[in-house]
């Protein structure tokens, strides 16, 4: 087992930065692929971003490809996601999650553990 806490969140305008942390612990984070979702109101939840058990590899989803970036520091058991260029698309509460598959999936139903989510929210 994993707990996930997610921190970071917050109001900014558009076209500002928010970097978003999700710490770890329990089960060695460095044994999970790890990746970012968002659920706006009234929308289903989405993948963002996912990262692999090293770091070494990444994916994105398209809508924010270019302008967000995942990483993570196995040694604090902490991932992130910088946002950069924030839009008011990008308002939701973001989640992140581990997943214990072999490979990056953007699917939520590949990741077994959840964070609670921290809000985003992107003003005009």
């Amino acid at each position: 087992q994993v707990r996930l806490v997610e921190s970071g969140g917050g109001l900014v305008q558009a076209g500002g930065s928010l970097r978003l942390s999700c710490v770890a612990s329990g089960r060695t984070f460095s044994s999970y692929i790890m990746g970012w979702f968002r659920q706006a109101p009234g929308k289903e939840r989405e993948f963002v971003a996912a990262i692999s058990r090293s770091g070494g590899s990444t994916r994105y989803a398209d809508s924010v490809k270019g302008r967000f970036t995942i990483s993570r520091d196995n040694a604090k058991n902490t991932g992130y996601l910088q946002m950069n260029s924030l839009k008011p698309e990008d308002t939701a509460v973001y989640y992140c999650a581990a997943s214990s598959w072999a490979t990056m999936q953007p699917a939520a139903t590949a990741y077994d553990h959840w964070g609670q989510g921290t809000q985003v929210t992107v003003s005009s």
